[in-house]
């Protein structure tokens, strides 16, 4: 039996959001419940039995459920993963103290140091030697090595073992050796190779990347299987997915093997929705505004793709400080993630200063206007009191919102405190949050080289459509994308992505030295991994789409960039194309290329990916009246106006609106001011047109000028 039924998940700080799609009855439905912390997977069942439920569909009848998590990060944040012992090359046992020997603060005379993954007593050296070259300068003991990890499983008890040996990326002979040896003593041990994890230069990063996947594999495990089991419980018999940190697909057992490259897999979701929507309108620029209940996420989409990158930095001391965290060798999608959210809470802090974020009440307690116990306002508290919610139809209806209760905090919680009422607290909040947002966004689009105003920005999340007209406003762009189901779009990001493996090889050559034959055969390895693992998972049909990279820099140089490399075999007459390619990324990033010195190559990379599916979550016929009423919004700059509500489902391709306006739908909300209109485009996202000189104007008329003052 052919299973067409397909659903995305989507577990936030605050909802856990649902797509189902079945491809063979034309159905699309969504979803969104409050997240279970304590136990993930149970809003994961409960969101998708109604599903099943709304749409007359067995589970039986699910062919995949694609999730991403946030379990990775979490752990790593709250340092909550596994007992970890490291085998390394005797001599290199400081690799993780030592770092890259730098301070990421030079001011702070008392700096704590970044934690270690591993203590030190349990990272235990073993005799032998690789040279960079790949030869064998030393054989590996294997007595060592059985000695050492005995003592680490039988005295220290650890959970699991992560193997880094020195140069591993150029030749893993001795790592999988010293695995044959622990896999002969101890079967059922989770070991981690550098060499498979992360075989790339760079020593103090690579065993990094192998103990922080051996530290969250225990958590790991133990929560893929329990959500295998509680879905199993219900009658799914399909494949469970999961999206990993570059915005590809990867299976269950490839999750489990090498859990460390899910770190960012919720985040990514939404970024390859939004490059899904980019490529439907035909944006080739475009910046992704995702904010939920917890965090906001902003990426930049060009071409129709996220930018990625391949260094990640988890579970930073301090947040905006490089270096603070624990460096991965891993692909990313490239955004940028603050703590403000719908559910950030805003305080009064010791300088009588109101602050928002990055505490957030998350699901439970939840925002005061929940009624579920909360007491500190957030920013959908403000939101609420500022006009932007429907009391009664958050949700579509089902969890009715306390706006006497709301205002009530804000007055006594800040307020009271501020000598201002509770109307201006939540314009307080509410401009405090659009800012903070604005300025990440300016600062992460800045350094590389991006001016906003020359972009499109589309928002999504269930807090990010409420705000994407402020922060539209703020970045100056010219037009706004609000898709259908914002509210949901993480979710539809995991049925639109494409099943992708990335690969990569530590190769450093200078261009003009390069052993051509040598490079050719790292593609083809990669080429052969990725086609196993594509075929062997079932994981789509279609024409396997290659992309070949390298990372490559100036001789001297200590970072690289990433550059797409041209089809076919390279050899030496290839080297101009491949220089050219280099010039133009470099010139692309830093507006400027350097002449006379010489090119090298770094790692080599390989994208396999297959077709991804075309989804719509457009409804396919508009019913009902599409205004509902009129209600007061507040709107920065013009104050509260009255501004017309409508009903998103009734909106009809073709439809223009001129604002102030609010359109409602279950999962979200936005509202568009005077100063912009909205057309309804054929696959009924919300285009919206901004005058940022008519908001100047207004603002000058509302002002009085020095002639006035005479």
């Amino acid at each position: 039996m052919k299973r067409s039924t397909r659903i995305g998940v989507d577990i936030g700080g605050t909802f856990t959001d649902f797509v189902l799609h079945d491809e063979s009855r034309g159905i699309t439905r969504i979803g969104k419940r409050l997240t279970t912390p304590d136990a993930p997977s149970r809003a994961i069942v409960e969101g998708i039995e109604r599903l099943l439920v709304e749409t007359n569909t067995d589970a039986s009848q699910i062919g995949s459920i694609v999730h991403g998590t946030t379990l990775i990060t979490n752990t790593v944040l709250e340092r909550t993963g596994g007992k970890v012992g490291l085998l390394c090359t005797e001599g290199f046992r400081d690799v993780l103290e030592m770092g890259r020997e730098s301070r990421y603060d030079v001011d702070d005379l008392f700096l704590p140091p970044v934690p270690v993954i591993v203590a030190r007593r349990l990272r235990r050296p073993v005799r032998g030697r690789l040279l960079a070259s790949s030869i064998e300068h030393e054989p590996l003991n294997l007595d060592d090595v059985v000695r050492e990890v005995r003592w680490l499983v039988e005295s220290e008890r650890i959970e699991a073992l992560a193997i880094a040996f020195m140069h591993a990326y150029r030749n893993p002979i001795h790592e999988q050796r010293a695995l044959e040896a622990v896999r002969a003593l101890y079967p059922q041990l989770l070991v981690t190779l550098s060499s498979e994890v992360a075989p790339e230069i760079r020593e103090y990063e690579r065993t990094n990347t192998a103990c922080v996947n051996a530290y969250v594999q225990p958590r790991v495990h133990a929560y893929l299987g329990r959500l295998a089991s509680d879905l199993a419980g219900i009658g799914f018999e399909g494949e469970l997915y999961i999206m990993l940190s570059g915005g590809g697909i990867t299976t269950i057992e490839d999750a489990r093997r090498f859990p460390v490259r899910l770190i960012e897999s919720g985040p990514a979701a939404g970024a390859m929705a939004a490059a899904f929507v980019a490529r439907q309108v035909g944006e080739d620029r475009m910046i992704s505004f995702d904010m939920g209940g917890t965090t906001a996420k902003m990426c930049l989409i060009e071409d129709g793709k996220p930018n990625l990158k391949h260094e990640f930095e988890a579970g930073r001391i301090r947040k905006f400080k490089q270096g603070s965290g624990l460096p991965l060798k891993l692909t990313v999608v490239d955004l940028i993630e603050i703590g403000t959210g719908g559910g950030s809470i805003a305080a009064i802090d010791a300088n009588g200063l109101m602050k928002v974020g990055p505490r957030s009440a998350g699901a439970e307690p939840g925002p005061v206007a929940y009624g579920r116990g909360g007491t500190e306002p957030t920013v959908t508290d403000a939101d609420l009191v500022l006009g932007y919610l429907n009391p009664k139809f958050f949700l579509g209806g089902e969890m009715a919102l306390s706006l006497e209760s709301v205002r009530r905090a804000m007055q006594e919680r800040l307020g009271d405190r501020l000598g201002i009422d509770a109307m201006d607290a939540a314009r307080g909040i509410q401009a405090i949050a659009n800012e903070t947002m604005a300025a990440a966004t300016r600062m992460h689009l800045a350094e590389k080289g991006k001016d906003p105003r020359a972009h499109s920005l589309i928002a999504f999340g269930g807090a990010g459509a409420v705000h994407g007209y402020a922060l539209a406003r703020l970045l100056k762009v010219p037009r706004l994308i609000v898709p259908m189901g914002a509210g949901v779009i993480s979710a539809l990001g995991f049925l639109v992505a494409a099943p992708a493996v990335d690969e990569v090889r530590g190769y450093l050559t200078r261009l003009d030295g390069a052993d051509w034959p040598v490079v050719n055969a790292l593609f083809a390895q990669m080429k052969a991994a990725s086609r196993d693992l594509l075929a062997s998972a079932a994981l789509g049909d279609g024409e396997i789409a290659i992309r070949r990279q390298a990372d490559m820099r100036y001789v001297g140089q200590g970072f690289d960039v990433t550059v797409d490399l041209p089809d076919g075999p390279l050899d030496a007459s290839r080297v101009q194309e491949v220089t050219d390619a280099f010039n133009a990324a470099y010139l692309a990033r830093f507006g400027r290329v350097v002449k006379g010195v010489a090119i090298e190559a770094v790692n080599w990379r390989l994208q396999a990916s297959l077709p991804a599916q075309d989804i719509t979550l457009a409804y396919s016929c508009v019913h009902g009246e599409a205004l509902r009423g009129e209600r007061d919004v507040y709107f920065d700059g013009y104050g509260f106006r009255t501004a017309r509500v409508y009903d998103r489902y009734a909106l009809a391709p073709g439809m223009r609106i001129a604002g102030p306006a609010v359109v409602e739908e279950r999962e979200s909300s936005c509202s568009f001011g005077p100063d912009c209109s909205f057309t309804v485009d054929r696959f009924f996202n919300l285009v919206v047109d901004i005058d940022h000189g008519q908001r100047a104007a207004a603002q000058a008329k509302a002002e009085p000028s020095m002639e006035d003052a005479r």
